[in-house]
Parts: C-alpha cells; sequence; structure tokens
C-alpha cells in the first residue's frame, strides 16, 4: 500500500511541476516556447490558461490527499515520520568516549643525601 501511494504521490508530484511550468507567465515563460501562444485558437479566445489553472488545483489536491494519506499509513504502522522506511531497527549511537581519570600517582620523597 505503502508503494502505491508513493508513487501516486510523486505522479501527482511530476504533473504538478508540468502544469506550473506551463502557464503562461509574464514575459511568456515555459509554456510559449511549447506553443503556449499558439493554443489561443485550439483552446477559445482566453487560450489554455483557464484549463491549466484548474488542472494545477486539482493536482495540488491530490498531492495533498495523497501525502496526508501516507501521513496515515505511517501513523498507524507505529512509526515516527523521522525513521527510515527500512523495517530494520535504528542502530543506538555509541556512548561518548570518556578517558578515565588517571590514577594518582605518589611520587616517593626523595633520599638524604649522606655526608
Amino acid at each position: 500500500m505503502n508503494g502505491l501511494a508513493i508513487t501516486f504521490l510523486i505522479l501527482f508530484g511530476a504533473l504538478l511541476i508540468g502544469t506550473v511550468l506551463l502557464q503562461p507567465g509574464t514575459k511568456g515563460g515555459l509554456g510559449a516556447s511549447f506553443g503556449g501562444g499558439g493554443a489561443n485558437s485550439a483552446f477559445g479566445a482566453q487560450g489554455a490558461t483557464p484549463f491549466l489553472s484548474k488542472a494545477t488545483y486539482w493536482l495540488a489536491g491530490g498531492f495533498l490527499a495523497t501525502t496526508l494519506m501516507i501521513e496515515v499509513l505511517i501513523i498507524r504502522q507505529n512509526r515516527s515520520v523521522l525513521e527510515k522506511t527500512a523495517d530494520k531497527p535504528a542502530a543506538a549511537a555509541p556512548a561518548p568516549l570518556v578517558p578515565a581519570p588517571a590514577p594518582a600517582t605518589t611520587v616517593p620523597a626523595p633520599a638524604p643525601a649522606k655526608k
């Protein structure tokens, strides 16, 4: 189920990026290079702008719904969002190495000098 949801998420994301890039901007943008300017005759007087804006809304809604569905699936599996998707347990971090205190050494008193 997770694989299918992630596939839909990637599909919605790619299509959403495409529809945003194809929309005509103030200077033509990427839509003009793919025939956005010449599409006025095919899509009517307003061109493809209403279709692309509606498609953007629907794809953004699908992207949001798919993201929320993945989150619900993660919560139902009692996993954290920060965990990796692998089913292996996270490795425990090793304890920091703290050097042991050096044992106190006693310095013997110097022997009295013989005269």
